[in-house]
C-alpha cells in the first residue's frame, strides 16, 4: 500500500498478475497508492508489460517528485525498448539491492540521500565515481547479476554550468578555469560538482555543516553555512546549491540570503522541482545568470539512458519531454 507499494500495481503483468487496481481520478482512491488509469496506460505503458520487460527506477527518499519515469518511459517507448521505469521509495539502499537482486531489475538511478551509501553496495565502481565518493547510476549485469556503479551527475551539471558561463566569460578552454566555485552541500551531488569543477581548473569552496571528508577528497577550502551570507571575497564567482533546500513542498526556502547573491556571476540549483526555485529567482533579480537543475537532470540522463539500454540517447526527445516542466 502507499508509495512503497506502487510498483506492485504497475509491475503485476510482468510477474503474472491477473489484474491491477487503478483509479479514474487522481486522489480518489479505494486504497493508498493506487495509480490513475491514465498513468498506467500512458506513462507506464501497462498493456505492453510482460515477463521479458526489464525494470528500471529511481531510488531515493523522497522520490515521488522525480520526473525520471516520464522521461525514460517515453524514451523507451520511442525506441521500442522493452523496459519500464518506476519510482522506488527506499529507506536502506543495501537492503533494497539485496531484496531486488533479480536481473529483472536491470538498472537504477540513485538520488538523495543514497548516493554515497551506494558506493559500498556495488560490486564494481567506476574510478571517477570512486574518486567522487558517490554513485548516481547502478547497472546490474545480465550475465552474473553483479552491480556496477558510476556517476553521471558531474558531467550533466558541469556541462550545463559551462554553457551558461560561455555567454559571460570569453577565454580559451573551460570558462570555469581559475574561477571561484562555491558549492552548498557536501553530499553526493556536492562531491560530484566539486570533482568536476576541480577537473576544469576552478578553485572550490564548500559550504556545509560538516565538510572534512570532502576537503580531503577534492582539496577544497571550506566555510560554514552560517558564514556563507558574508562570504564575498571577489566578483564573478559561481554558486551551486546541491542540497534539497527549495524542493517542493518547501519552495519558500533558500540556502543563502538575497543580499549575498550580488557577487555571483552565475547561480546553479540542483533542485528542479520547481524549475525556478526561490534561490534562482532571487539570483536573477540580483543580476546573476541562472542555470536550472532541469538542465543538469537532462544532461546526466543522457549517459544513464545509454548505460541502461545500450542505445544512443534521444537527446532531442529528452529536451522536448522536459520542456513541458
Amino acid at each position: 500500500m502507499g508509495e512503497r507499494g506502487l510498483i506492485s500495481r504497475i509491475l503485476c503483468p510482468k510477474f503474472g498478475g491477473y489484474l491491477t487496481f487503478g483509479t479514474l481520478e487522481s486522489g480518489v482512491v479505494s486504497a493508498p497508492g493506487q495509480p490513475t488509469i491514465k498513468d498506467l496506460l500512458n506513462l507506464y505503458h501497462f498493456r505492453q508489460l510482460g515477463p521479458d520487460t526489464k525494470v528500471f527506477g529511481i531510488i531515493g527518499k523522497p522520490v515521488g517528485h522525480s520526473k525520471s519515469p516520464i522521461l525514460y518511459n517515453e524514451a523507451f517507448k520511442s525506441a521500442g525498448f522493452n523496459g519500464v521505469y518506476v519510482h522506488l521509495l527506499v529507506d536502506d539502499i543495501a537492503s533494497f539491492l539485496q531484496t531486488y537482486s533479480s536481473t529483472d531489475f536491470a538498472g537504477f538511478s540513485c538520488t538523495i540521500p543514497h548516493k554515497e551509501a551506494a558506493v559500498k553496495c556495488c560490486d564494481e565502481v567506476d574510478p571517477v565515481a570512486k574518486s567522487i565518493g558517490a554513485v548516481n547510476c547502478i547497472i546490474r549485469r545480465p550475465n552474473d547479476a553483479k552491480i556496477f556503479g558510476c556517476n553521471t551527475d558531474y558531467v550533466g551539471a558541469i556541462s550545463a554550468i559551462e554553457d551558461g558561463l560561455r555567454g559571460i566569460f570569453i577565454q580559451p578552454g573551460s570558462p570555469l578555469a581559475n574561477k571561484l566555485f562555491v558549492i552548498i552541500g557536501a553530499g553526493g551531488a556536492g562531491k560530484a560538482l566539486a570533482y568536476g569543477a576541480k577537473e576544469k581548473g576552478a578553485r572550490v569552496v564548500i559550504a556545509n555543516r560538516t565538510y572534512e571528508n570532502l576537503l580531503k577528497l577534492v582539496g577544497a577550502d571550506a566555510i560554514t553555512l552560517a558564514d556563507l551570507n558574508n562570504f564575498r571575497p571577489e566578483d564573478g564567482m559561481i554558486l551551486a546549491n546541491t542540497t534539497s533546500i527549495g524542493m517542493q513542498p518547501k519552495v519558500d526556502e533558500t540556502p543563502i540570503s538575497k543580499h549575498a547573491l550580488s557577487s555571483y556571476a552565475l547561480v546553479f540549483d540542483a533542485v528542479y522541482t520547481p524549475k525556478i526555485t526561490r534561490l534562482l529567482r532571487e539570483a536573477e533579480e540580483s543580476g546573476a545568470k541562472i542555470v536550472t537543475g532541469l538542465e543538469m537532470f537532462i544532461g546526466q540522463a543522457f549517459e544513464q539512458y545509454e548505460r541502461f539500454t545500450g542505445l544512443p540517447a534521444p537527446k532531442e526527445l529528452f529536451r522536448k519531454v522536459m520542456s513541458k516542466y
